[in-house]
């Protein structure tokens, strides 16, 4: 008598509201925010559409769900050692997340960007400044400064980019013929096509320098 094993089936791991949003990130990632879709998510997590709502009030929520995880990703400032290091490494953990998940750049002054993580971060960073000895006027023009260099940077960044992906005829040389009689410009869209050097910073880490170092003189001769 031959005896057939049935194969053991790993347990499952239970449908959560965690699980179902988590899908709906990688949808965003992969097709951009207006690809996502009750029907592609349920599809996605293995439900009926309707069965979704078990999990999520509707498309706002899941938006809102989405992006307030993505902002759980920054790091926050570091409440020990030095101020300027700590807001640096804050500002440019944001910059790198935000560009793992462009679609959330744009959503950033939304108001469902108004979520527990970005309460978080907020306090973290306007502590952060006060913390180093920068009067409360003072802690509101930087906050807003290198708020909007993480949003404002980034945004350019990827519609930058979005753009380059989206005309494959736009080459170096049709950049030369486009740019013919203008030196300057021409030195410029050069510069983008350079060998970045070991150490050199990038264009948003040479933005985010000059509002941190500003601001470090601003503070000693306060």
């Amino acid at each position: 008598m031959t005896i057939t094993i049935a194969p053991v089936q790993e347990p499952r791991t239970p449908l959560s509201r965690e699980r179902v949003l988590q899908a709906a990130i990688d949808l965003a990632d992969e097709g951009g925010i207006e690809s996502l879709s009750i029907r592609k998510l349920a599809q996605a997590v293995g439900l009926r559409p309707m069965s979704l709502y078990h999990y999520v009030a509707g498309k706002e929520d899941i938006v809102n769900g989405i992006l307030d995880l993505v902002v759980h990703e920054f790091r926050l400032a570091d409440s020990e050692g030095e101020w300027k290091e700590a807001i640096r490494q804050s500002a440019i953990s944001a910059h790198a997340v935000l560009l793992r998940h462009p679609w959330a750049c744009a959503l950033m002054m939304s108001p469902g960007a108004v979520s527990a993580s970005r309460l978080a971060y907020m306090e973290a960073l306007l502590g952060r400044l006060r913390q180093a000895g920068f009067s409360p006027e003072t802690t509101d023009h930087a906050y807003h400064a290198l708020d909007s260099h993480i949003i404002g940077f980034t945004l350019w960044h990827t519609g930058y980019s979005r753009a380059l992906r989206a005309d494959p005829q736009l080459t170096a040389a049709s950049f030369e013929e486009l740019l013919a009689g203008h030196p300057y410009l021409t030195e410029h869209a050069r510069q983008h096509e350079r060998k970045r050097q070991p150490g050199e910073p990038t264009d948003y880490e040479f933005g985010l320098d000059l509002i941190l170092n500003g601001l470090e003189r601003m503070l000693a001769t306060a």
